[in-house]
C-alpha cells in the first residue's frame, strides 16, 4: 500500500523503515517533513494511506482533500486523536488507527524528571555551576516522601506515575471517571476531582482531550489548589488554561509548572527555532518565569516508545488493507 507520512524526522524514518523492513515490506512509504494541513494536503495525490502525527491537522477541509486524492485510512502515530473530525472521516469513508499504547514508562518517567528538577530546582543549579557560582540559596527543595500527589487519569501513564511516586513514600491521589482497580496496588486512593485539588501538593494531569477536559484547568481550579502546588502537564496542551497558569504563577499559586505539552503547539514544537523570533507571546511569557520547565512534547521520545509506535503503525495499516479495519480502529464512537 501507498503510504504518505506527515510531520518526519530522521528518527521516524529509521523506525518506520525498520518496522515496514520486519513486516516483509508491504508498504511503500513516502517521507514529507511538512506538517499536514489543508495546503499540504494535495501531497497525498495517490496514497491509499496518509500517516500523521499530534500536530498535524485532519479536520473535515483536510480530510475532504484526502478523500478526493483516494486516501483511504488515516494512521495515527499517537494516542490521542483530538486533532481529527471523526464525523467527517466517517462521512467521507476513512479509517482511522492509532498507537493506543506504546511505553507508558516512557511518558511517566519523564513525569518524574519534571517534578525533581523542578523540586530541586536541577535546571538552575546547571546554570549557576556552569558560570563558577555555587550559592544554594534559591536552590531549596522539600522531601518527596510523605508529600501527596494529585494524578488525574488512570490510565496506563496514570498507574505507572502513581507506581513511580509510591516508591518515592508519597500519598497518591487519583482521580478518573472510571477509576482503576489496579490503583490500589501502589496504595493510592480514587478520589473527587474537587478533593484531589484541594489536598494535592502535586497535580498531574494525564487524561485524554476531550470537550470535558478542555481547560480543565482554569481560573476556578487553580483556586481550589493549595497555594503554591506544583503543576505538571504531559498530557494535551489544551487540558489547561494557559492565560491561567501564567495568573496563577504571577500571584504564587502555582509554586512550580512543568510542561511537556503546549495548546499551540503546533508551531513551535519538534523544529529547530533557535535562530528565529518566537512570535507567541504567551508561551514567551511562561519561559521567563525561573520556576517553570517546558520540553518540548519529549515525554514519549525513547527508543522502546519509538520502536513501538512504528510497529503498530505498520500492523495497522497492514491489518487495513487485508481486512478493511485497521488493528486499532478510531471510531466516531468514542466521541462519547
Amino acid at each position: 500500500m501507498d503510504v504518505t507520512i506527515f510531520s518526519t524526522k530522521a528518527y521516524d524514518r529509521r523506525f518506520l523503515d525498520g518496522a515496514n523492513a520486519a513486516a516483509g515490506e508491504p508498504h511503500r512509504l513516502r517521507y514529507l517533513e511538512a506538517r499536514l494541513t489543508h495546503e499540504s494536503a494535495p501531497l497525498t495525490q495517490g496514497a491509499q494511506a496518509v500517516c500523521a502525527f499530534v500536530n498535524d491537522v485532519l479536520d473535515r477541509p483536510v480530510l475532504e482533500v484526502l478523500a478526493a486524492s483516494g486516501t483511504r485510512m488515516v494512521a495515527l502515530r499517537s494516542a490521542g486523536f483530538n486533532n481529527v473530525d471523526l464525523p467527517a472521516a466517517a462521512e467521507l469513508g476513512i479509517a482511522g488507527g492509532r498507537v493506543p499504547a506504546y511505553s507508558p514508562d516512557a511518558v511517566a518517567e519523564h513525569t518524574v524528571a519534571l517534578i525533581l528538577a523542578l523540586n530541586r530546582k536541577t535546571h538552575r543549579a546547571y546554570a549557576r555551576v556552569r558560570e563558577g557560582n555555587f550559592a544554594l540559596e534559591g536552590l531549596l527543595g522539600f522531601d518527596l516522601k510523605g508529600r501527596t500527589v494529585g494524578i488525574v487519569g488512570t490510565g496506563k501513564i496514570g498507574r505507572a506515575v502513581a507506581r513511580i511516586l509510591a516508591g518515592f513514600g508519597c500519598r497518591v491521589l487519583a482521580y478518573d471517571p472510571m477509576p482503576s482497580a489496579e490503583l490500589a496496588d501502589f496504595g493510592a486512593e480514587a478520589v473527587g476531582l474537587d478533593r484531589l485539588l484541594a489536598e494535592a501538593d502535586i497535580v498531574s494531569l494525564h487524561c485524554p482531550l476531550t470537550p470535558d477536559t478542555h481547560h480543565m484547568i482554569d481560573r476556578a481550579a487553580l483556586a481550589r489548589m493549595k497555594r503554591g502546588v506544583m503543576l505538571i502537564n504531559t498530557g494535551r496542551g489544551a487540558l489547561v488554561d494557559t492565560a491561567a497558569l501564567i495568573e496563577g504563577l504571577k500571584s504564587g499559586v502555582i509554586g512550580d509548572l512543568g510542561l511537556d505539552v503546549y495548546e499551540e503547539e503546533g508551531g513551535l514544537f519538534f523544529e529547530d527555532l533557535s535562530n528565529q523570533i518566537i512570535r507567541d507571546d504567551v508561551f514567551s511569557r511562561l519561559l521567563t518565569f525561573p520556576n517553570v520547565i517546558v520540553t518540548g512534547h519529549q515525554a514519549f521520545f525513547t527508543a522502546e516508545a519509538l520502536a513501538a509506535i512504528a510497529a503498530t503503525t505498520i500492523e495497522n495499516l497492514s491489518c487495513f488493507e487485508t481486512q478493511g479495519v485497521p488493528r486499532h480502529p478510531v471510531s466516531v464512537e468514542r466521541l462519547a
